[in-house]
């Protein structure tokens, strides 16, 4: 054999390609771990991040609207307790609301009345835990699924925004349809993500049925491309049957407490969109009501959302098509949200995390506009422009924490002084408790001890129709009582005629001229008072955010008291 054929056969099996990572080849080909977890956030830290936040959440959340005390909370303290205030929807003439959507809740609040007891102002926060746990699991996987497919960098600046932006830390504990919509949207648009497409339409089916119903424009997106991308079949019927069961469960709901057949969620599309529903007589904004709430709850975050359809342009390869479906929502939500004559806060929460996910996406994107793909170094803009990401997320945090310190600091009094209710049982069993102007800040019978008989309104000016007590005698949930009526006109039965017969008293002094019951103190004695921010004579800036030494010192303060009526032996 001659040595240049022995050669020639040493030569011809190729060397297998070294895998060690090391060659320029082997990187190049080598895939990026995406599910690694050596690169993703673990599911540990942002659960107990947001779990934290959230039980914070839990503990101190003010209540922020007065349907979720007399459309949730009063309706689940009946299913307790047997007593409580009932609203014209849940009236069986009108049936708008969902029973079942109470049920769910009534799962935690049920045992915790039987481990509590008398305390029920703890089955209150044990739901509101409940609500926050949903809200730290949802938020979770929403936080992994985008470590997954954006990296670590975006994950985190969404985790941070979940956990401290106002909005978000108001809503994840409300007791109201929108937030548990919002609860859906955030693990439906994760799922996503994910590419769990029919999970995600099953989720999407659940927060329109269980949550709100005209919510399902928010999950249109994830839904139409859900459906588009994974087997159709597969998907189709993953959102028909847990669209059917849920259907089916929310009929017999209905039907074992109003007494009849109907059902709440088409009742209430009929009445608001088929049956000329009158929105419109409980109040009306203008055009821009929901871009000034989204700056107050998301400060410059809200902006930079807005701001993400504009760089999309620039981030195609990053963001399109996945992240620009699971944000889209926000726009078409507020432009359809921003048309329609009666506005609240709370219908906006639906599209909470995804404002934290454009805005975050944004800050993530930032330095690349400065990148120059023509040259290996990074250029001075930017360096600073990846320097100034940090900061631009911790002011936005900062803003947040600021505005989240001024509403529980300035408008927290209603529910600690109604907890205040529980130390003065010297007052005697059967006694009255009445409030006037502030009924829209009650708290829910969760915190009126037994030893009150009762709550009454007082006539104070209002000229609406207000929430009466479920009447037992004619049918507690099944009644149809003659004093409701869906046009927002005021009962003659619903306020006190008798003042005399008060033996509490809730007020709001706000020191205007004219004077307020609890200034006659030849009949009534202040059990309790605190300072409560006069939204009316502060200035917008300083009643919105919290400014050190200057939010105390420019804001104006009225005084929330318990009053109680003085004894004939005290007079």
């Amino acid at each position: 054999m001659s040595l240049s054929s022995a050669r020639q056969r040493r030569a011809t099996p190729a060397s297998p390609p070294s895998d060690d990572g090391y060659s320029k080849e082997s990187k190049e080909k080598k895939p990026r771990p995406i599910d690694g977890e050596e690169e993703n956030i673990r599911w540990f830290l942002p659960f107990l991040a947001l779990g934290l936040l959230r039980h914070m959440s839990a503990s101190s959340n003010l209540i922020h609207d007065c349907d979720e005390v007399f459309n949730y909370w009063e309706p689940l303290h009946f299913l307790l307790y047997r007593s409580g205030f009932q609203t014209w929807e849940y009236s069986s003439n009108f049936a708008l609301r969902s029973y079942l959507y109470l049920f769910i809740h009534a799962l935690v609040a049920g045992p915790a009345s039987l481990i509590f007891g008398e305390h029920k102002v703890w089955v209150f926060y044990s739901v509101r835990i409940f609500l926050g746990l949903i809200s730290t699991i949802t938020e979770t996987v929403l936080v992994v699924a985008l470590s997954r497919r954006y990296g670590k960098r975006l994950a985190c600046y969404v985790l941070a925004m979940l956990c401290l932006t106002s909005g978000c830390f108001f809503a994840s504990t409300s007791f109201l349809p929108s937030s548990f919509s919002m609860y859906a949207v955030t693990l439906s648009s994760a799922l996503f993500l994910l590419k769990k497409y029919a999970a995600a339409v099953s989720v999407a089916a659940a927060g329109v049925i269980l949550g709100w119903p005209f919510s399902i424009l928010v999950f249109l997106p994830v839904t139409v491309c859900s459906l588009i991308r994974g087997s159709f079949r597969r998907v189709f019927l993953s959102g028909f049957l847990t669209s059917l069961f849920l259907l089916v469960l929310s009929v017999i709901a209905d039907y074992y407490c109003y007494g009849k057949w109907t059902a709440s969620v088409f009742n209430l599309l009929k009445y608001n969109v088929f049956g000329g529903g009158e929105s419109h007589l409980y109040g009306t904004e203008g055009p821009l009501f929901y871009f000034r709430n989204g700056f107050n709850n998301f400060n410059f975050a809200f902006v930079l959302a807005l701001l993400f359809l504009g760089i999309v342009p620039f981030a195609r390869k990053k963001y399109v098509p996945d992240l620009l479906i699971v944000v889209s929502p926000v726009y078409i939500w507020l432009a359809f949200m921003s048309l329609q004559a009666h506005k609240e806060e709370r219908f906006l929460y639906p599209i909470y995390p995804l404002i934290c996910v454009a805005a975050a996406a944004v800050i993530d994107i930032f330095p690349d506009f400065f990148h120059d793909k023509y040259s290996s170094e990074q250029s001075i803009f930017e360096k600073i422009a990846k320097g100034l990401r940090p900061l631009i997320l911790g002011f936005i945090l900062c803003a947040s924490h600021s505005r989240t310190f001024s509403m529980l600091n300035g408008y927290g009094a209603p529910i600690q002084i109604y907890q205040h209710l529980e130390y003065h049982e010297d007052t005697g069993p059967g006694s009255v408790l009445c409030v006037g102007s502030e009924w829209h800040r009650y708290p829910s019978s969760f915190f009126v001890p037994s030893y009150i008989s009762e709550v009454r309104w007082i006539d104070d000016g209002f000229r609406g129709l207000l929430p009466f007590p479920f009447n037992e005698t004619l049918g507690g949930t099944t009644a149809a009582p003659s004093y409701f009526n869906d046009k927002n006109k005021a009962s003659d039965e619903q306020y006190l005629k008798d003042i005399g017969a008060c033996n509490l008293l809730v007020e709001l002094d706000l020191r205007r001229p004219f004077p307020s019951r609890g200034s006659d103190f030849s009949t009534w004695e202040t059990l309790a008072a605190l300072p409560f921010l006069d939204r009316e004579l502060s200035p917008a800036l300083y009643r919105s955010f919290f400014i050190p030494y200057r939010w105390q010192q420019n804001n104006v303060f009225g005084l929330y008291k318990l009053l109680r009526k003085l004894r004939a032996d005290q007079e």
